[in-house]
């Protein structure tokens, strides 16, 4: 299999995939931030293409943030002003630029879960 980045959304709450939410992938290198790629999840709760493409895979550190609050906020209006969570940061790094790489997310407007999938 190729190499890839690539991202699953599933909203625990509801029991479905998370359709219609925002995603950013930033490269980090020490302080410095640059934004990758924004997309957002197709039916099924994934990117249409990877977050990284076998071409565009390096070594390094990146974060994904997940827009939960706004995704939650349009599927569910009665929920408080204040959200619990709004934007979900996970912070993860690739060392074998040659390998595949899957970021879940398993969230709710509560809570949320991830690991390195396959």
């Amino acid at each position: 299999m190729p190499a890839k980045l690539s991202t699953h959304v599933l909203d625990t709450a509801h029991g479905c995939p998370a359709h219609g939410m925002k995603i950013e992938l930033w490269s980090l290198d020490g302080e410095d931030r640059a934004l990758v790629i924004t997309v957002k999840t197709n039916a099924d709760g994934r990117t249409e293409t990877p977050l990284l493409s076998v071409d565009e895979m390096k070594s390094g550190h990146y974060e994904i943030i997940f827009f939960v609050g706004d995704y939650f906020a349009a599927k569910w209006p009665t929920l408080p002003k204040i959200r619990f969570l709004d934007q979900v940061p996970v912070r993860f790094g690739i060392a074998d630029a040659g390998a595949s790489y899957h970021v879940p997310l398993l969230c709710s407007p509560w809570s949320y879960s991830t690991y390195r999938g396959s």
